[in-house]
């Protein structure tokens, strides 16, 4: 997890986007708002088209797993989708 306004490398990742609350024991919970995958995530993300949707939402995190193969970055983002409801992902 990192602060949305955190620099990341040109890395391969899957993502998400997610509005994390923190409650008094120091816990925390996330709201996914978007799940995304790519080969060049600083770029991707710079740019990202969901940016006004997840702001909206509230985004303060992005949830990032490092994963360097292709196929494997599409299962396990379709895996999340799949799984998870996200408010901003329309695809």
């Amino acid at each position: 997890m990192y602060a949305k306004d955190t620099a990341f490398n040109d890395v391969s990742a899957v993502y998400i986007m997610s509005k994390r609350t923190v409650v008094n024991d120091g816990s925390g919970s996330h709201d996914l708002l978007y799940t995304g995958e790519s080969a060049h995530l600083r770029s991707r993300l710079t740019t990202h088209e969901k940016w006004p949707c997840a702001q909206t939402h509230g985004c303060n995190c992005v949830c990032v797993m490092t994963i360097s193969n292709a196929m494997n970055r599409v299962d396990t983002e379709t895996d999340l989708r799949n799984g998870y409801s996200t408010t901003c992902n329309d695809q």
